[in-house]
């Protein structure tokens, strides 16, 4: 009993005086909340992994920098990093097989830390993710070569900078829903990736859904999303 109600003191939310922390979130989601590390303090990022850790469910910490992984690291060892995706891990307790077939495709390598984090988003809400990288426009036979893999798929993120068109070329071939990644790579003209978003926005091929700028993790959660409908043990 005593048990239960210092559970359920910590329903909906935790307040930490500078956090409230949404220990619900899980519960409406399917998938705890996520840290986002700009603008937040390494002492503040570390109290919000460790109360998120204490329930045991899987932490994704992004945009972190080296020494924010250090910081949580030394409070919580068990910690992970993924540099590319420039996110910090904490697995939970209870461990997920993946399922599904998501698969994150990128236009070019300077995209990869977008398409990181998008896969590894989607991985630690349990799908089964396929990486298929560095397949732009620029040599577009590079994506023809891989189109086996990719028309397996149940959800694809296409993640792409410069004038962003491989979004629209993958939707014009894909069957499944398609979730857009404008980025910020590209030349001055790009505008920090306004083209490539005014790009995808304008495809002319059905079935393209387009996130913000840079936003990854918003692409990965809501490929997730998709990716469980149908799978036996979800619900649509």
């Amino acid at each position: 009993m005593e048990q239960a109600l210092e559970r359920l003191r910590a329903l909906p939310y935790e307040d930490l005086g500078f956090a409230k922390v949404d220990h619900h979130r899980a519960l409406r989601k399917g998938f705890p909340e996520v840290i986002f590390c700009p603008g937040k303090t390494a002492v503040q990022i570390v109290e919000i992994a460790r109360r998120l850790a204490s329930t045991g469910a899987n932490v994704l910490a992004t945009r972190a920098a080296p020494e924010v992984y250090k910081a949580v690291r030394r409070e919580l060892p068990g910690a992970e990093y993924n540099a590319v995706a420039r996110a910090i891990i904490i697995r939970g307790t209870e461990k997920l097989e993946p399922a599904g077939n998501i698969g994150v495709i990128s236009a070019g390598t300077a995209d990869l830390p977008v398409a990181e984090e998008a896969a590894l988003t989607a991985e630690l809400m349990g799908g089964r993710v396929n990486r298929v990288y560095d397949v732009g426009v620029a040599g577009i036979h590079r994506l023809f070569d891989s189109w086996d893999r990719i028309s397996k798929a149940r959800v694809l993120v296409v993640v792409a900078g410069m004038e962003g068109a491989l979004a629209s070329v993958v939707g014009g071939m894909a069957a499944c829903p398609i979730i857009a990644v404008p980025t910020s790579v590209g030349y001055g003209a790009h505008f920090q990736g306004l083209a490539s978003l005014l790009t995808m926005l304008n495809s002319c091929a059905a079935g393209v859904a387009v996130v913000n700028i840079d936003n990854g993790f918003g692409a990965g959660y809501t490929a997730a999303l998709i990716n469980r409908i149908g799978l036996e043990g979800h619900s649509p």
